[in-house]
């Protein structure tokens, strides 16, 4: 059974930061390109950063780009995403998500699998 669980969100005041995790389980973890996905009430889900297998491709999306890091821990299953200098605009709730190629993953398109979320929210 394959399990995406996702943890780390909270509440923070515009300008700090957190750090999601993305725990997986039920399939070779190693062998699946990661990414990070938000959708925030009334708007449409968006990708907000992608991780090769071995983390030697990174991409984000550019509303995040600088503030956000992307990362992989192959050893222990967990994908990380570090977020700093939050804006109010990043609120939302955050996804990790699987697809078993980097095309797949970085343009959305055949995701295999989905975690069911941790909610972000970021105060002016």
């Amino acid at each position: 059974q394959v399990q995406l669980v996702e943890s780390g969100g909270g509440s923070v005041q515009a300008g700090g930061s957190l750090r999601l995790s993305c725990v997986a389980s039920g399939y070779t973890y190693s062998s699946y390109s990661m990414g990070w996905f938000r959708q925030a009430p009334g708007k449409e889900r968006e990708g907000v950063a992608f991780i090769s297998t071995e983390g030697l491709s990174t991409d984000y999306a550019d509303s995040v780009k600088g503030r956000f890091t992307i990362s992989r821990d192959n050893a222990k299953n967990t994908l990380y995403l570090q977020m700093n200098s939050l804006k109010p605009e990043d609120t939302a709730m955050y996804s990790c998500a699987a697809a078993s190629s980097w095309y797949s993953i970085s343009r959305w398109r055949n995701v295999d699998y989905w975690g069911h979320g941790t909610q972000v929210t970021v105060s002016s």
